[in-house]
């Protein structure tokens, strides 16, 4: 995991391609417990993804991306700071409570205020900053707008939504009307950004609370995907198998989590639409990942990371192999798959020189042809 250089992560400090060239915007979108196999780009055939399979068409799909931890706390900080999670000191979700054979070690209940944020740095830079979604990095103290960000909807202390419809009962997010749908909700507020900032650099960080418990799908989505159950032939023996003293599921074919799937697949086709509409999107990088791999040996398994070991929780491949997309027009080809060993921790450092590239047009320019030779990309071609 030493000095993983990512041909991404290197496109992602060119910043500026020239001194007259605008900003470019960042939309960061994080999925909460998506497996590495749950995407059709990445071979699922039971979930249906198609806006995020264009994303994957359009950019770059990583398939060797690995995140800090195989739960969520961790791995958010270390995407934020770039740090590893014990660097940083959060080495277990927040509220979590290991039991083993080793005593555990203790661990930050909260980001401390010291650390230094991707937001912190595109703040510094000039950029409107938002984050929307699931935080779990500490509570009112050490919320979003503690670290660098001007805006925070529907992020807090929660690890997980108490309904993903509304009344949602989430302290920084004002309800809907009865029944609005949570990622539909955060969606409507990240169009709602792009729209308001599009004349003026941005980061955007969405914060899905999908795919994680409690399991609740729209009805329209759930049946379809039931539907979709019913035409698969018996799985038998096949659906599990032991991993320790847990099942572990092989098999993806639960309804309801397909139908979450899918509303988050349409989440990041909704703003993909809008940069476009806003005409933003040849301007804009856009990554999506998840925090950890998929839950496939507790409450309810809903997903199989086979064929990798295990999921969520279990340092295995199926625990912290994650999807990684990436997409920015001015640089990247056309439907690459890269091969390489990616971490999630190493982010934070070259979005941070994307920012403070920002305010050095000129040096940027500079670096973009060392960068690109060191990291041996390939520009997309004009024609």
């Amino acid at each position: 995991m030493k000095k993983l250089l990512s041909i991404m992560l290197s496109l992602l400090s060119l910043g500026v391609l020239a001194a007259n060239s605008p900003l470019p915007n960042v939309v960061f979108i994080v999925a909460d417990d998506l497996g590495w196999a749950d995407l059709g780009a990445y071979g699922s055939s039971f979930h249906q993804t198609p806006r995020l399979d264009r994303l994957a068409r359009e950019g770059l799909r990583f398939t060797n991306a690995y995140a800090a931890c195989p739960v969520c706390s961790p791995t958010r900080a270390a995407l934020l700071t770039g740090r590893y999670p014990p660097r940083v000191g959060i080495t277990d979700y927040i509220g979590g409570q290991r039991v083993g054979r080793l005593k555990p070690a203790p661990y930050l209940d909260h980001l401390p205020l010291k650390e230094m944020t991707v937001a912190d740095a595109f703040k510094d830079a000039g950029y409107a900053t938002a984050f929307m979604g699931k935080w779990h990095l500490g509570g009112t103290n050490f919320y979003p707008t503690q670290h660098g960000f001007d805006v925070n909807i529907a992020g807090s202390a929660q690890g997980h939504p108490p309904s993903y419809f509304s009344p949602y009962k989430i302290p920084t997010l004002s309800d809907g009307p009865p029944g609005e749908y949570l990622t539909d909700r955060l969606t409507d507020e990240a169009v709602r950004f792009i729209t308001t900032n599009r004349s003026r650099p941005f980061l955007l960080w969405l914060s899905h609370y999908a795919v994680h418990t409690p399991l609740q799908a729209k009805p329209e989505l759930l049946e379809k995907y039931r539907a979709a159950l019913a035409q698969l032939p018996p799985a038998g023996d096949a659906e599990f198998r032991v991993e320790g003293d847990r099942r572990d599921r092989r098999l993806q074919r639960v309804p309801v989590y397909a139908a979450m799937l899918e509303s988050l697949d349409q989440s990041v086709g909704r703003v993909m639409d809008a940069l476009a509409q806003s005409g933003l999107d040849e301007r804009t990088i856009i990554v999506f990942t998840s925090d950890n791999g998929g839950l496939s040996t507790s409450e309810g398994s809903p997903t199989s990371n086979a064929p990798l070991r295990a999921g969520k929780g279990w340092l295995y491949e199926g625990g912290v192999r994650v999807p990684l997309l990436v997409k920015w027009r001015q640089v990247a080809g056309c439907y690459q798959a890269r091969r390489d060993d990616r971490h999630t921790g190493n982010l934070h450092r070259y979005f941070s020189d994307v920012a403070r590239s920002s305010r050095s047009a000129r040096a940027t320019a500079g670096a973009r042809g060392r960068l690109e030779s060191r990291a041996g990309v390939a520009r997309r071609p004009t024609a």
